[in-house]
């Protein structure tokens, strides 16, 4: 069950692309959060959706506001992924204990053993303030993250 708006979000201590830990209580009232799952790097959609948020990213990723993106791959596949398409935000491995923070909000598909594209926006408080979640195959739409960042 995703988790719901209105609800603390779920803390998570996950490596980056870089190996350094990131903590979302870190950014607890510092910073709202843009918390981006995805299935796998090097994939069609999930490269369009990134170096999407990639190309705006003054807009998700400044003083008031930190993108954090979640996959199931190792840091090592993050770290090349990364530098190959420019992206100079945080991926985060949540690759072990394999998905464990994908299931607690509540978007890690059993049947393929990887996250579906689930994006939070959570507040300066922690709280999640907006949820969009789609399937595998199909793309979010980033002006909606904008509104929802807007309506903070």
């Amino acid at each position: 069950m995703t988790i719901e708006v209105g609800s603390q979000a779920p803390d998570f201590q996950l490596k980056d692309n870089h190996g350094r830990t990131v903590r979302l209580s870190e950014f607890r009232g510092e910073k709202n959060v843009v918390l981006v799952f995805y299935p796998f790097a090097f994939t069609g959609v999930c490269t369009g959706e990134l170096c999407a948020l990639r190309d705006e990213l003054p807009r998700f990723e400044n003083e008031g506001t930190q993108l954090l993106a979640v996959s199931n791959d190792s840091i090592h596949t993050l770290r090349v992924f990364a530098e190959k398409e420019g992206l100079e935000y945080p991926l985060l491995s949540d690759f072990w204990p394999h998905g464990e923070t994908s299931r607690a909000y509540g978007v890690f598909d059993e049947g393929k053993g990887c996250a579906v594209r689930g994006t939070f926006v959570i507040d300066k408080e922690g709280v999640v303030r907006w949820s969009v979640v789609n399937g595998l195959p199909d793309a979010r739409d980033l002006n909606d993250y904008v509104k929802a960042l807007e309506a903070l």
